[in-house]
């Protein structure tokens, strides 16, 4: 597998030579294109063939790493993949993440939930096994001696390649680090709301755990909900869309300051304001593959740009001062070396 045709804006493929931007997920052998297509709106605002449409375009311009979740759409999300990687036969060239802890029939982190959801989500999705499962939220009633048990089960049976943690505190991600030094998995990536605007959950004791443990950050909602991006036009969001009123509460004052910032080195770099923070996401210290979520094909090659946009120190500098909201303590010095 390959990480090195990604598209530009116009949907153009660079040449042969473009430099190896993959990324290595944690301490596995998993080095994959570092974005993610986000399944969540597949079965649910997007249908079935724009999906796949999406799902094909995302690999023709390099991408490789597929994120999903047994809850998303009831399964149906899952299911969509599931038939595109048979129908392509592209199975052994893409890594699938999904999660399980919040199906309403698998609700939780015991190990037979666990172990049940899995053997559901490994149906639904055509395939022998699965790259990279999560926990999908904490799960306070169960051990995690248990819940990494059943992984270790999952993973002895060739199920589950390596696990990750989805929306984990810093206390559980060092609980489960430390009862994985007994012998069961570790946490090899966390899942994490991230952006220009939401700093605060990753940044400070998550990135130097992240650091330590050669874990992964796996950053999601990067373009705040689509404020950053196709809804940052206030007057058009829909107050029946979930996804447009969680964007609408980033339309204050200090969303609209880092509006202007991303419009200026957009516009000096000639790119769509969704490559730049993506860009910005991407450089962050401990940062591994971004989920990215597209609706058309416009979007998506404007997305997957982002790991070959070079932003200059100063516009880097900008984006932190903009993005770092009055009496936040957050760290805008947390770049990748």
């Amino acid at each position: 597998m390959s990480g090195e045709n990604i598209g530009t804006p116009g949907g153009v493929t660079p040449a042969a030579d473009a430099p190896d931007v993959s990324r290595t997920i944690g301490q596995t052998d998993m080095s994959v294109f570092p974005l993610a297509l986000g399944g969540a709106v597949f079965g649910w605002t997007l249908p079935s063939g724009r999906s796949v449409d999406l799902l094909d375009r995302f690999v023709e311009l390099g991408g490789q790493m597929v994120d999903t979740s047994d809850s998303y759409s009831s399964g149906m999300s899952e299911q969509i993949i599931g038939k595109w990687m048979r129908e392509r036969g592209n199975r052994s060239d893409v890594v699938v993440a999904t999660k399980v802890g919040r199906h309403p029939d698998f609700s939780g982190l015991s190990a037979s939930n666990i172990v049940e959801a899995v053997n559901a989500s490994l149906e639904r999705l055509q395939t022998d096994y699965i790259d990279l499962l999560y926990f999908h939220a904490e799960d306070p009633d169960v051990s995690m001696e248990e819940s990494l048990s059943a992984v270790e089960n999952l993973i002895q049976a060739g199920k589950v390649r390596a696990l990750g943690a989805s929306n984990f505190s810093a206390d559980r991600l060092l609980e489960a680090r430390i009862i994985a030094a007994s012998g069961l998995p570790r946490f090899e990536a966390v899942a994490l709301e991230y952006s220009l605007l939401r700093r605060d959950i990753v940044e400070g004791n998550i990135t130097m755990m992240a650091i330590a443990q050669q874990m992964s950050i796996m950053p999601y909602f990067i373009l705040a909900n689509g404020f950053l991006g196709r809804h940052r036009n206030i007057k058009s969001f829909n107050p029946n869309d979930t996804r447009s009123r969680r964007a609408a509460q980033h339309g204050g004052r200090h969303g609209t300051h880092v509006l202007r910032v991303l419009d200026n080195v957009a516009m000096a770099q000639g790119v769509d304001i969704s490559t730049v923070a993506v860009a910005w996401v991407l450089g962050r210290s401990a940062v591994g593959i971004p989920t990215i979520g597209a609706e058309s094909i416009r979007e998506l090659e404007a997305l997957m740009h982002a790991p070959h946009l070079q932003l200059s120190r100063q516009q880097i500098a900008d984006l932190d001062r903009a993005s770092v909201e009055q009496g936040r303590n957050w760290l805008p010095s947390l770049t990748r070396s």
